[in-house]
């Protein structure tokens, strides 16, 4: 079998819906994106983007600048009481260490930035946006997604990035193995210049992402995220679900009230508390703690990003697994290692990234309750070994016509591996 350009139909228009969108296009395919909103109801928060993703976005050539990003300097852990600098990691030879900056986007920027380079100039075709297209039911057989709207649409590869409440998950196969998370998070937005106005600490001077609290044992905490080149301060306020419970809520949901935002933190630093006290678009985060799926395709058809793993928030590297998902689907399925089977390039995409993703679960579960675990998984997240990433007997005899050599060269190019 020889190359072919496929007919890609992807369901879900997010971070994770536009990258891979991008990285099909670069390899050469015809992709279709079908989102089920019309995106006006897109909620204003804080993306970070690592080295592990920051790589992907130089290598498809998105125009960076767009994103109006923060690069950060610093990771900075402050005293729950005081505010005092705990611990700073000083991210200083971040970009010599792995290659690539630290940046901290805002959430509609970021994802304007990759709908124009997925659909605007570039290598390939663009792709093809259908808004209020909501999936209800996928063929496994011939790739024909069926949609709440009555359109129908047959695709040769269909890839799920439809997000956390995923549709494409349940038509695969897959029920979730979830419970509520032993925290709550409400999020909110101060604009800098309203801070800097009343006299309060400029914490976007600082370039940093801080912290409050997230002792070990403890539920508490405070993260602080900014973006729009400084402009935002993006708040995600955690405390114990007991005392106050959105496990049913939506993201996007109505605004809480600030003084449901300020009720958990009666001692907290007053600098940040009185930074909560001027934040808008106070929304509340449902979390649940999803067990590891126990596989990402079946037949012509994947899942990526939050659809196939979904994860807690604490180590910031959702968006960043989503692009790292889509980087290697547009390696798989370009015109060096795609040679027609789509079978054959999704069991390999399930093999390298189902271990890596459920590692960084596990990291993220953790750090929920144990800071330290994300400072030590920020150090090494990047220092995955590809021999250790051993392939099951079941899926190893579709991989029978890659080259050894090939399958390294695969593996190596799909994460940040030293050689």
């Amino acid at each position: 079998m020889s190359w072919r350009s496929l007919n890609v139909g992807v369901v879900g228009g997010g971070i994770g819906g536009m990258s891979v969108a991008l990285a099909l296009r670069r390899a050469g395919h015809e992709v279709t994106i079908y989102e089920k909103s019309d995106f006006a109801g897109e909620v204003g928060a804080s993306v970070s983007c690592a080295a592990n993703g920051t790589r992907w976005l130089h290598e498809w050539k998105v125009d960076i600048a767009k994103g109006d990003p923060v690069v950060l300097k610093k990771l900075i852990n402050r005293d729950w009481k005081t505010g005092e600098p705990v611990s700073v990691y000083d991210l200083a030879d971040y970009e010599k260490r792995w290659g690539y900056v630290y940046n901290m986007f805002h959430r509609q920027y970021m994802h304007t930035m990759l709908k124009d380079s997925a659909m605007g100039e570039g290598d390939g075709l663009p792709a093809t946006l259908k808004v209020n297209h909501k999936c209800r039911d996928i063929d496994l057989e011939n790739g024909t997604i069926t949609f709440e709207n009555g359109v129908t649409a047959q695709h040769d590869l269909i890839v799920g990035a439809d997000g956390i409440g995923s549709a494409v998950r349940g038509i695969i196969g897959i029920t979730p193995a979830k419970r509520p998370s032993d925290q709550s998070c409400l999020h909110t937005n101060v604009k800098s210049e309203d801070a800097i106005r009343l006299g309060l600490v400029n914490y976007a001077a600082n370039d940093a992402l801080e912290y409050w609290g997230g002792q070990e044992g403890k539920w508490d905490k405070i993260v602080l995220s900014p973006c729009n080149g400084g402009k935002l301060l993006s708040y995600y306020c955690f405390f114990p679900r007991d005392q106050g419970d959105y496990s049913t809520q939506a993201w996007g949901a109505q605004d809480r009230p600030v003084e449901e935002l300020l009720n958990p933190y009666p001692q907290l630093d007053r600098q940040v508390f009185e930074h909560l006290k001027i934040g808008t678009e106070i929304k509340p985060w449902r979390l649940w703690v999803h067990e590891p799926y126990p596989y990402l395709q079946r037949g012509n058809t994947c899942l990526l990003g939050d659809a196939g793993h979904p994860m807690m928030p604490h180590q910031s590297q959702g968006a960043c697994m989503a692009i790292e998902d889509a980087a290697a689907l547009g390696i798989l399925f370009n015109k060096d290692y795609f040679h027609g089977d789509i079978a054959q390039a999704l069991a390999v995409y399930e093999e390298v990234r189902l271990p890596r993703v459920t590692r960084v679960q596990s990291a993220a579960a953790k750090a929920a309750y144990n800071i330290n675990e994300r400072i030590g998984e920020l150090k090494n997240l990047s220092e995955s070994n590809p021999a250790k990433q051993k392939l099951t007997q079941s899926k190893a005899s579709l991989l029978t016509r890659i080259s050894p050599r090939t399958k390294s060269r695969m593996l190596r190019r799909f994460l940040l591996l030293k050689r």
